[in-house]
């Protein structure tokens, strides 16, 4: 028997990546996953065999994990980010439980709330959550609850899958459900391509976040009542006298 490491990559830059994540992809002998992952990594590892496929084939990329580990070979399998975090950590779990396969090692990864947050600041330094806008495996009027308790409760939120060209209105959505609850000054900013070049990252009011120019590899922070724009820092204040 071989085995499995489901490994998270981070935003994809050489110095995001962990040294316990590097380890595994040098200690595999085959990296799998989705093309755009193993684009980011396939300078570094070189001698590795690849085997990649699109977007909607995890449930694919999975079984073939499980399948290769079998006949004895090492296995990454790559996610940007955390693979816990909107990853592949959990269906690689439970079809290896399927299978009867057992060694599978969760190797953590810097997931774009992180990174996102430190490029633009400290806009989580409190309490936050995370919040996904694709309906695509969640129902919309799930993440419409989500983001109104959310809003209701004071968190500071970091928002994955703002936008794509199946859903370009779901941000402009997710802003109009927040101002029900949230003042249109509440201060918010966004990260794009965190870690990659062409990386951007702004600061505005949530009455103009709407605007921005979101897509898949954009993460948007809203801030809670206390969030404030500072020298282009996005800063939630962690309560202390200063």
């Amino acid at each position: 028997m071989g085995k499995i490491y489901i490994a998270g990559i981070g935003p994809g830059s050489a110095g995001m990546m962990t040294r316990q994540a590097e380890e595994a992809l040098a200690a595999s002998d085959v990296i799998i996953g989705y093309r755009t992952y193993t684009d980011l990594v396939k300078d570094r590892y070189p001698d590795k065999e690849y085997i990649e496929s699109g977007m909607r084939d995890e449930i694919g990329r999975c079984e073939k994990c499980v399948e290769l580990a079998k006949s004895g070979k090492t296995i990454a399998l790559i996610c940007s980010g955390d693979p816990g975090v909107y990853g592949m950590a959990s269906p690689l779990l439970e079809i290896a439980q399927r299978e009867g396969f057992d060694d599978v090692e969760v190797v953590p990864g810097i997931t774009a709330a992180l990174s996102g947050a430190a490029a633009l600041g400290a806009p989580l330094a409190n309490d936050f959550c995370v919040i996904s806008l694709s309906d695509l495996l969640t129902p919309w009027d799930v993440i419409e609850k989500r983001l109104e308790s959310a809003a209701s409760a004071g968190f500071s939120i970091a928002i994955y899958n703002p936008a794509s060209h199946g859903r370009a209105d779901h941000l402009k959505k997710a802003c109009e459900i927040l101002m029900r609850i949230l003042p249109g000054s509440t201060a918010c900013g966004y990260a794009k391509n965190i870690g990659r070049d062409g990386m951007e990252t702004g600061t505005c009011m949530l009455s103009e976040l709407s605007g921005i120019p979101a897509g898949m590899t954009t993460t948007v922070f809203i801030g809670n009542a206390q969030t404030k724009i500072s020298c282009g820092r996005l800063i939630t204040p962690r309560g202390y006298e200063l």
